[in-house]
């Protein structure tokens, strides 16, 4: 039985858990996975 993981939906669900836990940090947690996926998207990795 092989497990994978894929980027995306780990990274939302570490910000989904510390959306929760600190309300506060939405703001930063969004900025940053929006830099993030731009990034990746000018890199060109999928």
């Amino acid at each position: 039985m092989n497990v994978t993981l894929s980027l995306g939906p780990l990274v939302s669900l570490i910000a989904g858990i510390l959306i929760l836990v600190m309300p506060r940090l939405l703001n930063y947690i969004v900025a940053l996975y929006l830099i993030i996926i731009g990034i990746i998207g000018l890199i060109g990795m999928k």
